[in-house]
């Protein structure tokens, strides 16, 4: 796996660009004005992304119906030396449609305990809490 970034301006603005050659801008969310996500907000963006990816063809191979799939990623950071990395993060999964309890809870086991590849990269070093939110119902 390969990706590229170009600056795009005389500040901090990046273009990456991976496999598909779709854009994705970075920015330093101190510029005036922001043109894009923080390298951080990409790494939360990732993990809500992966685990999505896993949870929505985990249930559509089990026959269930995603009317609504929404995900919220929150990052708890702390001061080493002169940086900021995870600590934590917590992982709100908000999922509708004819969907059963314990096909959605396995599902994001199966997300965040075997499949996503970006979860897991933090594992040794990021607490990941989840929680499923089926219909308005937190399971």
């Amino acid at each position: 796996m390969r990706v590229t970034l170009e600056r795009k301006n005389d500040n901090y603005l990046l273009e990456a660009k991976g496999a598909s050659g779709i854009p994705v801008m970075i920015d330093n969310k101190s510029s005036e004005t922001v043109q894009g996500s923080s390298p951080m907000e990409l790494i939360l963006m990732g993990v809500g992304g992966c685990s999505a990816i896993d949870i929505i063809h985990i249930l559509k191979k089990q026959r269930q119906t995603i009317s609504s799939y929404k995900v919220e990623v929150e990052g708890e950071r702390f001061e080493l030396d002169d940086s900021k990395p995870f600590k934590a993060m917590k992982v709100v999964v908000y999922l509708e449609g004819e969907i059963t309890p314990e096909k959605a809870q396995r599902a994001a086991d199966l997300s965040f305990q075997k499949y996503c590849s970006v979860s897991k990269t933090f594992d040794r070093v990021v607490a990941i809490t989840y929680t499923i939110s089926l219909n308005g119902k937190e399971l």
